[in-house]
């Protein structure tokens, strides 16, 4: 810098030191927001009278501000929660069976031609029982047809049959699960998991079912139960459809909002940087 352009910047320094109020000088706003910006605390002489700041931190504030209106105006743009609406379903459901789990059989039990046989007398008098309405003694006699032979899928799933009968639709899907896990093509293991599915008012899973077990082996029965079914199940898929849909559709304008908000907030901090870089600009020019 020029000696006595040097000498001048001095004397005006001691200027504003014995007479602060010079600062108020409009003309000096760029000065005052260089000190400010400094960290200078100056006295209330420095300004105009009814202002308490300099021009350049007011427009500093309003770039503050500005990023500030811009996260509110973000926020206020937040959307309630999606609540779904119920769905009208048709059809009887059961109240869930919460009886102790039945008997099982053991699958570590060596199973001979005999014991074969004794299990096939034990389900005929199951039958016996059971065209007779006893359903409770035809329980009993399949669960001893289990036990002698538990590797037998079409046992449980026989017993889960008469479970369905009883209503106890909980024991009759732990047989018909127990028969798929011996014979994952079970016909009568599907189709009994399906009826106490939708007993449960399980509608899609039991439509799930239902559908396999008329593959492995079509019945009236299945075609009947299945009929009224499909319904509720289909209506269900569309309500999970819809909502699954609006969900991923608000999550998307989420986050395009936050994205927004991001490039607000960083085009309101390059305004206010830019700003300051012309306040110091000016200051280095003025005393050139």
């Amino acid at each position: 810098m020029d000696a006595s352009k040097l000498n001048e910047f001095r004397k005006f320094i001691d200027q504003c030191k014995s007479n602060p109020s010079i600062l108020s000088d409009p003309s000096l706003f760029f000065f005052r927001g260089y000190l400010e910006s400094l960290g200078a605390q100056l006295p209330p002489s420095a300004y105009n009278h009814g202002d308490s700041k300099s021009k350049v931190m007011e427009e500093s504030d309003e770039a503050m501000a500005d990023t500030e209106g811009a996260k509110a105006k973000f926020e206020e743009e937040e959307e309630d929660e999606i609540i779904e609406s119920d769905v009208e379903l048709e059809g009887e459901t059961v109240e869930p069976d919460n009886d102790p789990p039945q008997k099982m059989g053991d699958p570590s039990v060596e199973v001979t031609d005999e014991s074969r046989e004794a299990s096939q007398a034990a389900k005929a008098k199951a039958m016996d029982a059971l065209s007779e309405g006893k359903l409770e003694e035809a329980v009993e006699h399949l669960t001893e047809a289990i036990s002698l032979n538990p590797t037998s899928a079409i046992m449980y799933g026989t017993r889960a049959s008469v479970y369905i009968k009883m209503k106890k639709p909980n024991a009759a899907i732990r047989d018909a699960k127990a028969a798929l896990e011996i014979n994952p093509d079970s016909a009568k293991g599907y189709k009994s998991r399906g009826i106490a599915q939708a007993m449960l008012g399980l509608w899609e899973e039991a439509a799930k079912d239902l559908h396999l077990a008329s593959k492995l082996d079509y019945d009236e029965e299945i075609s009947s139960v299945l009929k009224k079914v499909e319904p509720n199940a289909h209506r269900l898929g569309e309500h999970r459809r819809k909502y699954e849909r609006l969900r991923k559709e608000r999550e998307g304008r989420k986050i395009e909002r936050e994205r927004q908000r991001r490039r607000a907030e960083a085009q309101a901090a390059y305004e206010k940087a830019k700003k300051q870089e012309q306040s110091s600009t000016s200051i280095n020019i003025y005393f050139l």
